[in-house]
């Protein structure tokens, strides 16, 4: 008896650790941000923002970027792939673009400049993590009305005395 429970747990481990190798191989979830923003001043050169791009991901269309604008895509893997059809200026004929990219493990939203990894630059300059920016409230030293007694019947009401009591 003892001997088949010590078997069972066994089993179970080997189960879990097979399930984790196999998580380890699909890699983690990524959302990329793909921004077809001009960089103004990266090593004294601007690189414009393309006219158009389409990008398409996994066979479907993930985004349609005009100039300043940014489209979004979820990947699971560490290999991204996707195609850009790039329109450079306005009448010109779209281009095609195959890239792959290798996904750091470690950063869940990632921020591609497209112009910038277009044009060959390092990685410093097309690759960015997306932080949120939290909203914070403006801070207010006046308080609002009806902010003061829970019926918004502050101070004396315009009563002077004792009403003649």
């Amino acid at each position: 008896m003892r001997g088949k429970t010590l078997l069972i747990r066994l089993a179970a481990l080997a189960v879990v650790v097979a399930v984790a190798a196999a998580m380890m191989v699909i890699g983690r979830g990524h959302t990329l941000y793909f921004d077809n923003k001009t960089i103004e001043d990266y090593q004294g050169q601007e690189y414009k923002a393309f006219e158009r791009v389409v990008v398409t991901v996994k066979g479907e269309e993930a985004a349609k970027l005009g100039k300043r604008e940014r489209g979004m895509a979820t990947w699971i893997g560490q290999s991204f792939k996707m195609t850009l059809e790039i329109t450079e200026k306005k009448g010109d004929e779209p281009r095609t673009e195959e890239i792959s990219i290798q996904l750091p493990y470690g950063v869940d939203g990632i921020v591609i400049n497209l112009p910038a990894y277009l044009a060959g630059l390092p990685e410093d300059a097309w690759f960015s993590e997306f932080v949120p920016q939290a909203e914070t409230e403006p801070e207010d030293d006046e308080p609002l009305p009806g902010e003061g007694d829970e019926f918004g019947l502050e101070g004396d009401m315009g009563m002077e005395g004792d009403m003649g009591l």
